[in-house]
């Protein structure tokens, strides 16, 4: 058992986040962590239930934790009652922004079976800008002749800090590092992020770097995914690549993140990127590695390096058993059943 006891607040959300939640902090109590939490009320549910998508005074009390698990917010597919982007700029991005998880990390790693098998790599995404920051608006709305435009904010401060923490995982790593942009159609903020990649990496002359644009590394993603180690790029191009790297990896019910504040001047998020998916919510089949995989992330954030990294060998190795299709241990397993082996694995 761990000496320290985290301060981690849950946010188990809607749809699925409750039970993926569940097997994440049972896997983290097999692990011989001890965590102190705190469960708090928010997403689709209670935005239907009051209005309220994230309270200032909520706010300030996350504020206080150590760290954030999330499992998943939103409503059922086709719901309206909760207008598109209440959730995602209310709560996530509010939560990205105020908190400044300035890096949103997500590893890959092929599972047998997948088009992906034998890659391991990760994305560091930044966080906080380009075109989730929020920048632009509407003339003539309405009308004939309307005008909508949404900017990309790139700041040096903002690129530059996301580069550098890429270049220090790339040394951890093998070594290799890639910037995924656009820089022949978006010639200032890809120039803006290229330059900043050059004068980072004559700092770090044994990370070897090369540049992909966006559309090419959606195929060398598919077709030769083993040849990443660490992608660094922007926030919608981040967002985009990590859905089409969930889905060569094995599917997205593997794909965990981590969104850091390195800093450390607040509390980092920890949370799948599956989403809520309602259709399968209280029938004991959603996949809960991807959350578990996230826990871990968390744990070794917060220093407990070696319980990490012995749930990440159990994932590792209940992963190849699903993939193989055992009996026992195949894709038939419940969702909690999924979590008792990997337990019984730790």
């Amino acid at each position: 058992m761990s000496s320290s006891r985290h301060r981690v607040a849950v946010i188990g959300g809607d749809g699925i986040g409750p039970e993926v939640c569940a097997e994440a902090l049972k896997i983290v109590a097999a692990a011989g962590v001890d965590l102190d939490t705190t469960d708090f009320d928010l997403g689709a549910a209670r935005y239907l239930r009051d209005g309220a998508v994230l309270p200032d005074a909520t706010l300030e009390e996350l504020r206080g934790f150590e760290a954030i698990l999330l499992g998943a917010v939103g409503p059922p597919v086709g719901d309206t009652a909760v207008p598109p982007g209440t959730l995602e700029r209310g709560l996530l991005l509010r939560l990205r922004f105020e908190l400044d998880l300035y890096v949103n990390l997500r590893p890959f790693t092929g599972v047998p079976g997948s088009i992906g098998e034998g890659a391991d790599f990760v994305v560091v995404r930044e966080n906080t800008e380009g075109t989730y920051a929020g920048e632009g608006g509407f003339l003539r709305k309405g009308t004939a002749h309307e005008v909508a435009t949404q900017g990309s904010v790139n700041t040096r401060m903002g690129v530059e800090r996301c580069v550098r923490y890429a270049f220090e995982l790339a040394e951890r790593r093998r070594r290799r590092l890639t910037l995924v942009h656009k820089t022949n159609v978006l010639t200032f903020a890809g120039d803006l992020w290229q330059r900043t990649v050059k004068e980072v990496a004559a700092e770090h002359p044994e990370v070897e770097w090369d540049y992909n644009h966006v559309d090419a590394a959606c195929i060398y993603l598919v077709e030769q995914p083993a040849r990443y180690d660490v992608i660094v790029t922007d926030n919608l191009f981040g967002d985009i690549l990590t859905d089409l790297a969930g889905a060569v990896a094995g599917g997205i019910g593997f794909a965990a993140s981590a969104n850091l504040n390195p800093a450390r001047t607040g509390p980092s998020l920890f949370e799948p990127v599956h989403g809520a998916a309602h259709d399968i919510a209280g029938k004991g089949v959603a996949n809960p590695l991807a959350a578990i995989h996230s826990a871990a992330l968390m744990l070794d954030h917060l220093g407990e390096t070696d319980a990490a990294a012995r749930i990440l060998k159990a994932l590792a190795a209940q992963a190849d058993a699903m993939s193989a299709g055992s009996p026992s241990s195949s894709t038939q397993l419940s969702t909690t059943a999924v979590g008792d082996a990997i337990a019984e694995r730790l």
